[in-house]
């Protein structure tokens, strides 16, 4: 679980940061120093979905603003599988929503 969770930090800061002709975003960027897949680790180790979802709410918030927020297409949708992510109450029941967000959030990069 944690490799998705730091894609969806990584596509989520590159909407929000990455601009064209400057150097893409990778996951060594300073700016993934705190969504780094072994800091996702100790919190899925940890069993700790509120720790998971507060980490992936800052990130997708930074991808909102970027998308022009809920009043767009993109946002909306954005949102909508956000909300899903966030109702999670378990470990188990983050993975689908998980990998929703994930695969949105590539397919609009």
């Amino acid at each position: 679980m944690e490799l998705p969770l730091e894609t969806v930090a990584l596509f989520a800061f590159k909407l929000a940061y990455e601009t064209e002709g400057e150097s893409p975003i990778l996951r060594d960027d300073p700016i993934m120093s705190d969504y780094e897949r072994e800091v996702f680790g100790l919190l899925v180790r940890r069993g700790d979905v509120e720790g998971i979802q507060f980490r992936v709410a800052h990130c997708v918030s930074s991808a909102m603003e970027a998308l022009g927020g809920v009043d767009t297409p993109l946002g909306r949708e954005l949102h909508r599988l956000s909300v899903d992510f966030s109702n999670a109450q378990t470990m188990e029941q983050l993975e689908v929503p998980l990998i929703s967000l994930k695969d949105y959030l590539k397919d609009i990069q």
